[in-house]
């Protein structure tokens, strides 16, 4: 990954270029911003620039031994922790175990210049279903790490995507290696999530806000990179809101928002209707989605009732719906209104909390499905 393959954030390109020249290196940054704004990409050609031993202006060199050791993943002095699903059976308990998969994801990712986000990588992994995280055993595998001499660079990267995945017992044990690496040491962590990062980490770390990319500008990239009518690319820009990875999902079939349409106008209905037989139905047919799925599903819901209400008091200019969406809402909008639309959205978010928290998920969707009923006819 290169400055040149992330598409927008001129700024921080700048920023990021300018103090590795200088020799300005934070020990830990961390970059804030949303999957699809380019937080991870701007990271990993970072940590590229600051090796690349011909590097120019703007960009690595693409030629150094460095630069090469890069476009493979397999430098020995960039080191990466990700969040992954603990498989003891197939003696797959820390990021090390599952490097080749993690190495074959992001080079397929940077092959294409596309964006990602954590189901993506699950889905890579064959772990749909299952949550992942950074376990408490990685830390010793990070600290050994870390003590190690550098073997060829000029900075150590400890490359960390999504630090708020960490165990609590492995976030609080890298505190001091954070405060205080050993010389020479960068320390890049990627979050979407900034406030859920453990705030002694956010404490020690330079924070970077990687914010949404400019509408024309993404408009250029997608009617450039898929073929686009400037119409099409605008309307795309628009729903994705800055979000590239979101705006890819919205130009391929390869996407759950089809399905968690579906899914909505079902809980809704059957809110509606009161029918109880098939919110049992519903809540069974989450249950087998995965609770990574579950909580997109519950995000998502939220975003519907947000624009529908929006729909409601006849504001089209902050309406975000596409073509399906806004179908729906001709008929259900004048159903979220100001009597009931704090309170779903109060609902949603508690239910996306309890499935964070690993509570039995048929007993969510349907509890949720009740209080939908009472919610709904306000």
């Amino acid at each position: 990954m290169y400055f040149r393959d992330v598409t927008g954030q001129e700024e921080l390109k700048k920023h990021l270029t300018e103090t590795a020249r200088k020799g300005v290196v934070p020990h830990a940054r961390l970059f804030c911003g949303a999957e699809g704004n380019g937080g991870f990409q701007l990271a990993l050609a970072y940590a590229r620039y600051l090796n690349c031993t011909g590097r120019g202006e703007a960009d690595s060199c693409g030629t150094c031994p460095s630069c090469i050791k890069y476009n493979g993943l397999a430098h020995p002095d960039l080191h990466f922790v990700f969040p992954m699903v603990s498989n003891k059976s197939a003696k797959k308990e820390v990021c090390d175990d599952y490097l080749p998969e993690w190495r074959e994801f992001l080079k397929k990712r940077m092959a294409h210049r596309t964006y990602f986000n954590l189901d993506t990588w699950l889905a890579h992994m064959g772990a749909e279903n299952k949550q992942a995280a950074i376990y408490a055993a990685e830390s010793d595998k990070i600290i050994r790490k870390m003590n190690l001499r550098i073997y060829e660079a000029d900075y150590r990267i400890l490359f960390v995507w999504m630090p708020e995945r960490m165990h609590p017992s492995c976030a609080n044990k890298l505190l001091k290696l954070i405060e205080e690496p050993p010389a020479n040491t960068a320390i890049l962590m990627i979050t979407d999530s900034p406030d859920m990062v453990l705030g002694t980490i956010v404490s020690r770390s330079q924070l970077l806000q990687v914010r949404p990319i400019p509408s024309g500008t993404l408009e250029e990239t997608l009617a450039a990179t898929w073929n686009l009518q400037p119409a099409d690319a605008a309307h795309v820009a628009r729903l994705a809101g800055g979000n590239y990875f979101k705006a890819t999902e919205l130009l391929t079939v390869e996407n759950d928002s089809a399905y968690f349409l579906e899914q909505f106008k079902t809980v809704m209905r059957n809110g509606w209707t009161r029918n109880v037989v098939a919110m049992k139905s519903f809540s069974d047919e989450m249950a087998s989605i995965g609770r990574e799925r579950q909580k997109n599903f519950l995000a998502f819901c939220q975003r519907q009732i947000r624009e529908n209400f929006m729909n409601c008091l006849n504001e089209p200019s902050l309406n975000y719906m596409n073509r399906e969406e806004a179908d729906f809402a001709r008929n259900f909008s004048p159903y979220v209104n100001e009597r009931n639309v704090m309170d779903l959205m109060d609902e949603l978010s508690l239910a996306e909390r309890h499935v964070h928290q690993n509570v039995n998920s048929r007993m969510v969707f349907f509890d949720l499905s009740m209080r939908i009923i009472v919610l709904i006819k306000r």
